[in-house]
């Protein structure tokens, strides 16, 4: 990407071990990310550009001399954040804030492109128990980010069985939070979003109800649904100062907000009242690699299904087109097949 709306499809340098601790790894799918559309809409220009894509599977081709878990033929998922795994943040369960960890792209590599290279392979890599044409495979490319990023939001939240959630945001780390709600109990899921193809996927998934209205409107529909005391937990999934507002204005007293939109502004709103009400305000980056084991399970056994969000597949050419399609609302998000 060189700036807003320039996203250029180029080759480079071919990707290579570099440390001992490094794996080679040829991407066999890959997609587009909801934030990737922040530096899309707004990113000034540059003259070298920044690698893009933080969310891939594919097949290891290389080891460096000090990788133990993984080999070469392996089909595996990369989370969206490498790391260790040994550290003492990785142990807790923490591998956004690993001591030795980072983000892909800038001038790393970046997973929307044809081979990567890992670091810390050990602690970053997870072997998947299939071919790599297998049919579960968009499912599984959730895993990298989406799927593990809405399931983050609903533990910060706090979701539980028999209570209500209310997510805000219909895009597909909404969606896969209304999977993840469901997956942990939640009796009423309110989806806050207004897209019909999103609404219609996300009732599959399991939500119970769906409120298109937005500002105060939002606000007194979702008490309304909630017996007028609002819900017990809010995800947050847009990272908008609206969307934000709305969900502490959604949230019952004593209850929880999860945010995992990438916050546009510096300050967190309604600082009073969600302190007079006891709510508490949680989430961030999710370390999906922390729950790739919980989740994989679901996945192969075909009890969740988070590879419905992708509703448009691409090649590495499309890329470009991918993006636009994104940001204008025609596509949820686009999977790359190379």
């Amino acid at each position: 990407m060189y700036g807003a709306g320039d996203v250029r499809v180029e080759t480079v340098p071919d990707a290579r071990v570099i440390e001992p601790t490094d794996a080679l790894v040829t991407v066999t799918r890959a997609c587009i990310c909801g934030s990737d559309l922040w530096p899309y809409k707004t990113m000034e220009h540059t003259e070298t550009g920044r690698r893009m894509g933080h969310e891939f599977i594919g097949v290891v081709e290389a080891v460096g001399a000090g990788v133990g878990t993984v080999k070469r033929g392996d089909l595996v998922v990369a989370p969206f954040a490498w790391s260790d795994g040994t550290c003492v943040f990785c142990r807790e369960g923490l591998q956004t804030s690993c001591l030795h960890g980072g983000w892909w792209g800038g001038e790393l590599d970046g997973g929307q492109g044809e081979a990567v290279r890992v670091p810390q392979a050990d602690g970053t890599l997870v072997v998947l128990p299939v071919s790599k044409d297998d049919a579960l495979m968009a499912s599984l490319l959730t895993l990298s980010d989406v799927m593990g990023t809405g399931h983050h939001a609903a533990l910060s939240a706090k979701v539980s069985p028999g209570k209500s959630v209310a997510v805000v945001g219909d895009g597909a780390v909404g969606l896969c939070g209304v999977i993840a709600a469901r997956r942990l109990g939640a009796e009423q899921i309110i989806l806050l979003g207004r897209h019909a193809d999103r609404i219609a996927l996300a009732r599959d998934f399991g939500a119970t109800d769906v409120v298109s209205e937005r500002g105060d409107e939002a606000v007194e529909r979702v008490r309304e649904l909630t017996g007028g005391l609002g819900a017990h937990s809010v995800l947050e999934c847009v990272g908008y100062e609206q969307s934000t507002v709305t969900a502490l204005s959604i949230v019952r007293p004593g209850g929880a907000v999860g945010r995992v939109g990438v916050p546009q502004d510096e300050a967190i709103p309604a600082a009073q009242p969600t302190f007079f009400n006891n709510i508490t305000i949680a989430g961030g980056p999710a370390p999906v690699r922390a729950y790739i084991e919980e989740l994989l399970p679901d996945v192969l056994e075909g009890r969740i299904e988070p590879g419905r969000v992708f509703d448009r597949v691409t090649n590495l050419d499309g890329v470009p087109d991918g993006y636009r399609a994104m940001n204008d609302r025609e596509a949820i998000k686009v999977m790359i097949e190379l």
